[in-house]
This record gives structure tokens, C-alpha cells and sequence, in this order.
């Protein structure tokens, strides 16, 4: 029978969870054991007692029975070395475990003869969008990014029309039309703003236009940006100063602009300069979702607001957490979907040769299988 733990998050402002009640009833209808640590679910709106009424065991912090015995760690960001040490050979880690030029993660996995699956790594295909967690946790960040920027603006989103005048609406400008930027224009439309789009792959431009937003034309140079994999490829230096040129036309009359614009595993692009900014009003807002892979604004600080010649730098990289019931709710879904099809009479057989898995799984029984991930630097 395999045996899932679901522990407490300790990463500092992480209050998401891996597994909630309901899919602790799903893994338990499969034949599984669910141990989830004391209170893991409580800052994501989960007591313990709705785990216990679902099926699933509460252990202490201190049971270190609970670690050892464990065949699967469902989990957001990577437990700490500690508590790796603690785990059997074997034993299979699941989440987000950021590998890119992270060669201790992939010493530990080594040392400890441990399996692992990074989720930043699952191929985007259409078998997959079920398991897909970058995706949903990028749309809450996109809706919760415009929120951020509404609260912090100086001035109405909306069109009013008043006994004292008309207040014309806002003008968002969101650089980038991946799942969080097309969620950014989604909210920024509904609450009555104009929303203006950037994006390097020409494709994004029929589905901006159809959430009512106006796509902000590219460079005419010969480099035809595209994606791969569903993640942007990078670009030559060159498209991004003729990008900028276009680009600062549009900051110097926007009251927000919404960076989500990243390259997985690379530095994020910086697509606002210090020469750009210093055209944007003072008041206005940037709110960049980017902040922990370099940027796409320079002067960001991740979790800081930082006032640039009157112009609000907000760095978010987490803005999941700050939603994390939901936030919870699809993670713990995304990885159900992952793992249930392998589960055999409440028992995991893992496919190697899946194509999902085949993309995602870093180290195999310490065996590490994507040594170029953990060769080439993040965006940190």
C-alpha cells in the first residue's frame, strides 16, 4: 500500500498546501495511506479534522516515523535538507522543486537514493494540461496582480461618470500573454480598464484581442519569436531594444503595467529600463511578476515596494500563496491528476517511458536523469 505525506510548507510566506480533504478522499478511494503533518492545511483554510474526516492520518512534527515510511512526499517547494535525510531509499518527491543550476538538490537526491519530480518541468502538452500546476497557479497570480495594482493606484480603474465629471479609465499595459498575463487582462477588463498587450509571439495576438484587449504590434526584424514547449523562447538583445522603443511609447501614457514575461530556467528579460520608467507618471504602478527570475523591470526587489521618482515597484513572486485556498485547491488537483493514473490497486507503478513522466522526473533512486537542468543557472 503506498503511503503519501503531505508536510507543512516551511518555506518563509508559503501558506499553501499540497493536498487538501478532497483529494485525500480521492488518493484514499485508490487504496493509498495519506499522512498529512499537524496543521499543514490551516493557514489554506483545511483543519485537520477534515483530513481525519476524509480519510487521511495527522502526525506530529516530531514523528520521524512518518518521514522514514513515506513512498511519496507531495509538497510545494522542496523540503529542507533535514528532512530529506530522514526519507527511505526510494521514496519519490513531487513538487516544485526549482532544479535549474540547483547542484545541491541534485547531490542530496544522490546521497539519498531519492526520486524526484520537478513540476516545472512537465511538458506542456494536451495529455498534461490536467496536471498542469505552473498554469494554475499563474492564472491566480495574473488575477491577483491587477487586484495588487488596483489597491495601490491613485486612481479609479473604471470609467465614472459623475455629477462632479467624467474619470476616465485606467490604462494597464501587461507585458507578456502567457496563462498569467491573459488572467492580468481578463481582470483588468472587468474591473473597466483599457488594456494594452506585449508579447514576443504573434500567435498571443488573437487571443488578447478576444478578451477585448489591444495587441501592442512587435518589431518589423527579421527574428520570428516564438515557444516552445508552451514556455517563450528568448530573444536576440537586439528584438528586446526595439521592443523597448515600441514599449515605452505605451508606459509613458499607462497608470499599470503587469510584467509576467519569463523564459523557463532563464533570466527573465528586462523589458522596462531606468529610461522607460523615468517616462512613466508618477502614481502609477508596476507590479512585476518576474522579480525572482531577474525582472521584467529594473529596481524590483522581490516582496518589496520600492518608490522610483514617484512610480510604485512592486516585486510579487508569490502572489499564489496570498490566494491559498484555491491556490491549494488546483495545486492538489494538478497533482492527483499526475499520480493517479499510475496508482494500481493502491500501489504506484510508475511509467518511465510516459511521455509526462519521462519529462518531469530529474532523478530516479538517485540515478539523476536531467543533468543539464541542474548544469544551467535559474533566474535567481
Amino acid at each position: 500500500m503506498t503511503k503519501f505525506l503531505i508536510p507543512c510548507e516551511e518555506t518563509l510566506g508559503e501558506s499553501r498546501v499540497s493536498a487538501t480533504p478532497e483529494t485525500v478522499k480521492k488518493l484514499k478511494t485508490l487504496g493509498c495511506e495519506i499522512f498529512i503533518e499537524k496543521s499543514a492545511g490551516e493557514l489554506s483554510g483545511f483543519n485537520d479534522f477534515s483530513y481525519e474526516k476524509n480519510g487521511g492520518v495527522i502526525f506530529s512534527k516530531n514523528d520521524n516515523n512518518a518521514w522514514e515510511t513515506a513512498d511519496i512526499i507531495f509538497c510545494i517547494n522542496c523540503p529542507d535538507e533535514e528532512r530529506l535525510k530522514k526519507l527511505k531509499k526510494g521514496a519519490l518527491i513531487i513538487g516544485l522543486l526549482n532544479p535549474f543550476g540547483n547542484k545541491p538538490l541534485a547531490q542530496h537526491l544522490f546521497d539519498q537514493n531519492l526520486s524526484a519530480i520537478s513540476l516545472e518541468l512537465l511538458p506542456r502538452i494536451s495529455r498534461a494540461q490536467s496536471c498542469d500546476v505552473l498554469s494554475s497557479q499563474a492564472n491566480i497570480a495574473g488575477y491577483k496582480s491587477v487586484l495588487l495594482a488596483a489597491s495601490e493606484l491613485d486612481r479609479y480603474f473604471p470609467m465614472l461618470m459623475t455629477a462632479a465629471g467624467t474619470v476616465q479609465p485606467a490604462k494597464v499595459v501587461v507585458l507578456g500573454g502567457g496563462v498569467a498575463g491573459l488572467q492580468a487582462v481578463a481582470t483588468a477588463k472587468r474591473l473597466g480598464a483599457l488594456v494594452f498587450v506585449s508579447d514576443i509571439r504573434p500567435a498571443v495576438k488573437e487571443q488578447v484581442e478576444s478578451l477585448g484587449a489591444k495587441f501592442i504590434k512587435l518589431p518589423e526584424i527579421e527574428e520570428k519569436p516564438s515557444e516552445s514547449g508552451g514556455y517563450a523562447k528568448a530573444v536576440s538583445s537586439k528584438f528586446l531594444e526595439e521592443q523597448r522603443q515600441i514599449l515605452s511609447e505605451h508606459l509613458s501614457e499607462a497608470d499599470v503595467a503587469i510584467c509576467t514575461a519569463q523564459v523557463l530556467g532563464k533570466k527573465a528579460p528586462i523589458l522596462i529600463n531606468e529610461k522607460m520608467l523615468q517616462k512613466m507618471r508618477p502614481g502609477s504602478v508596476v507590479v512585476d511578476l518576474a522579480v525572482s527570475q531577474g525582472g521584467n523591470c529594473v529596481n524590483t526587489e522581490p516582496n518589496e515596494t520600492i518608490i522610483y521618482k514617484g512610480v510604485k515597484l512592486i516585486g510579487a513572486p508569490d502572489l499564489p500563496a496570498s490566494v491559498p485556498y484555491h491556490a491549494s485547491s488546483l495545486y492538489a488537483r494538478n497533482l492527483n491528476s499526475l499520480i493517479t493514473p499510475f496508482i494500481k490497486e493502491g500501489n504506484l507503478d510508475l511509467d518511465k517511458n510516459d511521455e509526462i513522466i519521462q519529462g518531469c522526473l530529474i532523478s530516479d533512486k538517485g540515478a539523476i536523469l536531467q543533468e543539464k537542468v541542474f548544469e544551467i543557472g535559474g533566474g535567481n
